[in-house]
């Protein structure tokens, strides 16, 4: 664990007696655990690895239990190691693999399929995501873009007799790829086997899980989704009645496609049985997924996008993700005041806003760069120079009509998401966003395979598909087949001269990117706390309608969160119109703090020194996650 102090409170008369049986019954718990783990090794050979027996041991003395339990949002100190997810058990999962060795790429695979079956409705092996991944040997930052393609039959018009069916049902379905990319990170940078990193989920999706809150709550909203879907019935709804809070919910059949990939790899999902099974499924549902469409899926490996602003170097994902881009013209535009305390107070607050309107009037010309020339809106919003121009049109004492702001194509409201933070004992960090895109994908579980299958079909623009605010869809984003729809997903890691000072990502479709810009605002320039940089009240804007949404909600943990009177006050005097929200996206966040460079761990690759720092992790208590340390 990190470092803090260890204070022994003074024990009442009649206590001693009680506290010396409680260290007695845990020296025994623990001889039993050794004993389990040494019988165990000798059954099993010495080709198994340290984590496996301890998954072996689990079985034995039922210890997932333990992680079983639904816990409320808290920050996590450690020197060593910390996973922030969003729901406690995949963050101890996490923390588990990291402890027995693994690199965090192992961890990741673990947490996302953990995730997958606890937070079915943000995400799972049906969809897809992204992966910022940062080596700390290197120093290299690499992007591991997971994300669905259209199927080779999809068409720009397919949709036009039946918009429905681009949001529910089998013809929504994009090419799932979340294995293919945990499995081409994990062939790049894992340590740990591939089989063993799946066994906790393994155990959750058959064994069952304890419902969380949130997931309690998504359920009920989506009640009519679920009753209408036979998979999805069966899973969260047995015998009728809608799974609760508290209640246990099983996923056999999932439990059983994940052992196959488990046993063979990508071939089992993408060549195999499991594929052959979804497929069938999708299929008999009307969709158009076909075997080849898994089989010649590539995952996009490339150097992560680097934006150098505010003193910092913050890594992400390139198109077709929005959410780095669009984070760097906002920083950028805040950056090009005279000193970083304009971007502080209520003034701050209205020039985000503005700096926010501006981003989201360019962000649909991004699109899929392998099928159309994004170059022009991708330089710009990396330029400084372009950000200068753009402050020169944000007025402290007013805003403007969405025209202002010259947005020519409607915004895609995409939507769901799971994220989470990884950084491990030698730095190396992850951040990674997943998702099925709508709560619960498309609606419809593979009945066969117990996989809930995505609706990112939606994530694309269509020619017929006229929004309320009148504007046309965006021609850079039509569906193709074979390409990859605009997504607001923004993971980022960021390196402060040269070492590693944090990772954040979010949740909540469009939310994200202005979620993001917050945390880390509110953190690495305005200095908050971690804990508080993610909690405090936050503001969105979609541009269209042009209306500022701040945060009025009670939370799952109870806490009330609210911009203060005194904010809203001050951007209603410069004529924002203001609509409060109960609900916002859901972000990850984990700083590490240097001390002087004569006080921090070192580690040395190559004569390169890497410190190792203080690191403490948040997981949002908008969602009923828990960060975990060692």
């Amino acid at each position: 664990m990190g470092e803090q102090s260890i204070q022994t409170p003074f024990l009442k008369r009649g206590e001693e007696h009680k506290s010396c049986k409680k260290i007695w019954r845990s020296v025994i718990w623990l001889l039993i655990s050794l004993t389990a783990l040494i019988l165990i090794y000798i059954t099993t050979g010495e080709n198994s690895s340290p984590l496996s027996l301890w998954v072996q041991v689990g079985d034995v003395l039922k210890s997932h239990k333990v992680t079983n339990k639904v816990q409320s949002s808290v920050a996590v100190e450690s020197l060593e190691a910390v996973v922030a997810a969003d729901d406690a058990r995949c963050s101890e999962i996490g923390v588990s693999i990291l402890r027995a060795g693994g690199h965090a790429v192992d961890a990741a695979v673990s947490v996302a399929l953990c995730v997958g079956v606890v937070n079915p409705m943000a995400s799972g092996i049906g969809g897809g995501g992204f992966m910022v991944v940062r080596s700390a040997a290197t120093s290299r930052s690499q992007a591991f873009d997971f994300r669905e393609t259209a199927p080779a039959a999809a068409s720009q018009n397919m949709y036009q007799n039946n918009l429905d069916n681009k949001y529910n049902g089998a013809l929504a379905v994009g090419v799932p790829s979340e294995i293919a990319g945990l499995r081409k990170a994990w062939l790049e940078h894992g340590r740990l086997p591939w089989k063993t990193l799946f066994q906790p989920a393994i155990r959750l999706a058959k064994d069952g899980f304890i419902v969380a809150p949130y997931l309690a709550s998504s359920i009920s909203s989506y009640a009519a989704t679920i009753k209408k879907d036979p998979g999805l019935q069966k899973v969260y709804a047995p015998n009728g009645e809608l799974l609760q809070a508290g209640e246990t919910c099983y996923n056999h059949q999932l439990g059983l496609s994940l052992e196959a990939i488990a046993e063979g790899g990508l071939e089992a999902f993408y060549n195999g049985p499991i594929g052959e099974a979804l497929v069938n499924d999708v299929r008999a549902g009307g969709g158009i997924l076909t075997m080849d469409d898994l089989r010649n899926y590539e995952v996009k490996v490339t150097d992560a996008l680097e934006v150098n602003t505010m003193g910092f170097n913050i890594f992400g994902m390139p198109a077709p993700s929005s959410g780095t881009l669009g984070l760097a013209l906002v920083l950028n535009i805040l950056n090009g005041y005279e000193n970083t305390d304009d971007a502080k107070g209520m003034l701050g607050l209205h020039r985000f806003v503005e700096a926010l309107k501006h981003m989201f009037g360019l962000r649909m010309n991004l699109g899929d760069p392998d099928f159309v020339d994004i170059s022009k809106t991708a330089s710009e919003m990396l330029s400084p120079s372009f950000a200068k121009k753009i402050q020169g049109r944000i007025f402290d004492n007013t805003t403007f009509p969405s025209e202002y702001y010259m947005p020519g194509w409607s915004q895609i409201q995409d939507h769901g998401t799971s994220h989470f933070c990884i950084v491990d004992a030698d730095r190396n960090a992850i951040s990674m966003t997943t998702t099925v895109n709508y709560p619960f994908g498309g609606g419809m579980v593979s009945q066969a395979t117990g996989i809930l299958l995505n609706n990112e079909m939606a994530d694309f623009s269509v020619p017929t598909e006229i929004s309320p605010d009148s504007l046309p869809p965006s021609p850079t984003n039509f569906i193709a087949p074979n390409k990859r729809p605009l997504s607001s997903m923004t993971p980022i890691i960021i390196v402060k001269d040269g070492q590693l000072a944090g990772v954040i990502g979010g949740s909540g479709g469009l939310y994200i990117i202005p979620a993001v810009l917050q945390v880390f605002l509110n953190h690495f320039i305005l200095g908050l706390e971690p804990l508080d940089a993610v909690q405090s009240p936050r503001v969105y804007h979609k541009l269209v309608p042009n209306v500022v949404y701040y945060e009025n909600w009670t939370v799952i943990d109870g806490d009330h969160i609210e911009l203060s009177d005194d904010e809203k006050e001050f951007l209603k005097e410069r004529g924002h119109v203001l609509e409060a929200k109960s609900g916002g996206a859901v972000s990850q966040l984990i700083v590490q703090t240097l001390k002087t460079p004569f006080e921090n761990r070192r580690l040395s690759y190559n004569h390169k020194q890497v410190f190792k720092g203080m690191l403490t992790g948040v997981s949002d208590p908008r969602k009923d996650g828990k960060p975990a340390g060692y």
